[in-house]
């Protein structure tokens, strides 16, 4: 279901998804109202469920997190059965980061972070072909990044 938003909400989507950790009264500031009106719409917008949560972006090579691909999965079978079985199983792998259900030629497509190259080439043996329901995994070494923007625009 879409939600209405008004000019006032759509400011503060836009300001929040670049800055999360602004105040309220900044917050307020910026979009011309009182913090305590402010605060009520950003709760409002919360409680909806169009913020979902609130995150730090990592720099992944700072932590030790020097390789990310593109997995793409092709399961068993194309059905309700396997598709619970192969999201509750990848729900458990903390390094796929996302897990997106997708049409073509691939059932899914995932975006997977490791180490290094052995590392990924571990996670791949010992748990990515474990997965009973997995048929096929073929995938992409990301070698450069230009645009990993996790802000959308708000029509």
């Amino acid at each position: 279901m879409k939600n209405k938003l008004d000019p006032t909400d759509r400011k503060i989507l836009e300001i929040l998804q670049t800055n999360s950790n602004i105040t309220n009264a900044q917050l307020a500031q910026e979009i011309g109202l009182s913090p305590a009106p402010t605060l009520e719409r950003v709760k409002k917008l919360e409680n909806t469920g169009i913020i979902k949560s609130y995150h730090a972006t990592i720099d992944m090579a700072s932590v030790g997190l020097g390789v990310s691909t593109f997995v793409m999965v092709t399961l068993k079978g194309h059905n309700k059965e396997n598709i619970a079985k192969f999201i509750s199983a990848i729900e458990k792998v903390e390094e796929v980061v996302e897990c997106h259900h997708v049409t073509g030629q691939a059932d899914f497509i995932l975006k997977v972070v490791a180490s290094d190259i052995p590392a990924y080439q571990n996670l791949m043996l010992e748990k990515m072909t474990n997965i009973e329901v997995v048929d096929n995994l073929q995938s992409t070494v990301i070698l450069s990044t230009f645009k990993d923007s996790k802000v959308v625009p708000i029509p």
